[in-house]
This record gives structure tokens, sequence and C-alpha cells, in this order.
């Protein structure tokens, strides 16, 4: 898709393995349906006055609540069936950000980041520590609070089992040639769910001001208490009024070992880069390492960017206007 000259909200639903071809057109119109809405349900509070924030909150609980994406209802699960949830937020005008990790109780784990910012004086909770706050404070500020099944769907249960008989075939395969077989025919699908879903938005205000948010499930049959880029700040979320907001989705232990998210900001801040070039230069480093994944980002003028290493990325933009326009492979 061709870059909006000034866009107001970005959104991304996951970059992986998804190539042309590899999905039924019914399903393709569902993703960009989903896309479509959150990009309208952020631009309605920034046209009736709202902020970055608010906007950004908006796009990715309309993500959460869809099971097609690996965020929220139907994120993927733990080796041993748990779903750990883990989201952030950062607000570009005072640099304040809120994160949970690996929680359990919240429908929009984006609600639960956002009342960590506001409501304590902490950047990130975790686990059991960050379900206690956010059920004590949940009635005062209308959180949602859910058991943790409500997340859990059939085909992430399929998934799961699928990635775990995976392993086994890999420790058969050094000493089988079926398993070499088998291999080779995994890798020639052209749509991996295990690979993708993290949601993210950025958007910008009409007071000027920047946000970006991340919500995710995380990796299929990760080990339990493993938590990834998405609620780090500075690996897969950062926002900062003085150059960008980004939003990270990929492999997340390669955006935090190279700090992906703020090393856009940091290119634009010190090098004097606009925030496409930013962007594609940390993108090709990460790819160079071997990090597969992806990213939007939005400066302060407008300018957008969505780039991804993979052979695809569900995203869209939305502009002032309302103009929406939503992709899925490279263009």
């Amino acid at each position: 898709m061709s870059m909006p000259a000034k866009a107001v909200l970005l959104v991304h639903g996951g970059a992986g393995v998804i190539n042309p071809g590899s999905m039924s057109e019914a399903l393709e119109s569902r993703y960009k349906n989903k896309l479509g809405d959150a990009l309208v349900a952020g631009h309605k509070v920034l046209k009736a006055g709202g902020t970055s924030l608010d906007a950004v909150v908006a796009a990715i609980k309309v993500l959460e609540d869809s099971p097609l994406f690996n965020a929220g209802k139907g994120a993927v699960l733990t080796r041993d069936k748990r779903i750990e949830l883990d989201a952030a937020i950062m607000d570009g005008a005072s640099l304040q950000a809120g994160a949970v990790g690996a929680i359990t109780n919240v429908k929009n784990p984006i609600t639960a980041a956002r009342a960590v910012m506001e409501h304590t004086e902490h950047v990130m909770l975790i686990g059991k520590g960050a379900e206690v706050f956010l059920r004590n404070i949940a009635k005062k500020i209308g959180l949602t609070l859910v058991e943790p099944d409500y997340f859990v769907t059939a085909r992430r249960l399929e998934q799961l089992e699928d990635a775990l008989a995976r392993e086994v075939e890999r420790f058969d395969s050094t000493r089988s040639h079926k398993g070499l077989k088998l291999r080779k025919r995994r890798r020639a699908v052209g749509f991996d769910e295990n690979k993708f879903g993290t949601v993210g938005a950025v958007a910008l205000d009409e007071a000027g001001n920047l946000a970006a948010a991340t919500s995710t499930g995380g990796i299929t049959a990760k080990r339990y208490g493993r938590v990834g880029d998405s609620p780090l700040i500075g690996s897969g979320t950062y926002a900062d009024n003085d150059t960008c907001a980004v939003s990270c989705t990929g492999h997340g232990e390669y955006f935090i070992r190279h700090v992906a998210s703020y090393d856009v900001c940091a290119r634009m801040k010190y090098l004097g880069e606009p925030v496409s070039k930013a962007v594609q230069k940390v993108i090709s480093s990460l790819g160079k390492a071997g990090g597969d994944g992806g990213m939007i980002a939005l400066d302060r003028k407008g300018n957008a960017v969505m780039s991804f290493n993979t052979s695809g990325m569900f995203r869209g933009a939305i502009t002032e206007d309302g103009e929406v326009s939503v992709a899925i492979y490279c263009d």
C-alpha cells in the first residue's frame, strides 16, 4: 500500500509468513475489515477531540476483542496451555509509560497497561502482582475483569498441539528422513499463524501529541513466564513528541536486544534521519541479525511508515479526513 501523505493513526496486526494466495478471499476480507474497524474506532476518538492515548487504546481494543489476532481474545497459549498477556502504552508528550506482563484477568490488556501508567508510580507490573493491583482498581476505573478461559479458543489449542508435535518431529528428524520431509513441508506453508498476531497502534492528535501502544499473547508454546518486546518500553513500544511513535511486531528477543523502537527515535534525534530512513535502517539491522518482524511509526508531522522484513504484515492507516487504507502482503 502507498503511504498516506499525512496520517493520524496507524495499526498493525502482526508480521510473519503471510504469502499471497495462502488465505481464502473471505479470510483476507475478515482481516482487512477488522483492521479497518480499528482505524475507524481510533479516528472517531481523534475527530471528537480525544487524545492520541485515547485513540490507540480504542483501536487496540477492537483488535484485542477479535480472535483473528494474537492479543486478548484468541491469544496464543504457553506450552502448558496458559494464557499470558503483555501490553504497553506510552505518551509522547510526557514520556510517561505503562506496561503489564503475563496477566490473565483483564479483558483488554491495553487498558491494564494504561492503568499502570496512570494509577501507579511504576512503569511495569507483571504476573500475580499486576493481577492483584488490577483486581483492586478495576471497579474504580472501569476495567473489565474476566476468567482466563475467556481468552482461550479452539483454534489456538490446535495450534499449540501442532507446535508441540513439531518439536517432536524436529527431534526425530535427526534420525529420520521422514522427519526431514516433514520439516520441508512445514516450511512450504504460506500462512504460519504461530509466527504473527501481535497488535499495535500509533497516533497523532489535534494537539500534536504522539502515542504508541502494543498488545500481544507472545509466541505459541512459549515457556511459562516468558516476556517479549511488546511491553518493554524502548524495545517494542516507544513514543516521543520530539521524534515519533513506534509499535513493533516480530521475534521479540531480537527487538529487545536491538532496543528497536527507541533506536528509531534515537536515529531521528541524533542523526537527523527522517522517520522513513530510521525505520528502514532498524528493520534492515534486525533482518541481518536474524530477527523477523516489522514496525509502524508516525512522526509529529503525520509522516507514516509501515515496514517489515517478512512476507507480510497486517497493517493499515487512516488520514485526518478519514481515508482508510489496509494491506497484508508486500506492495
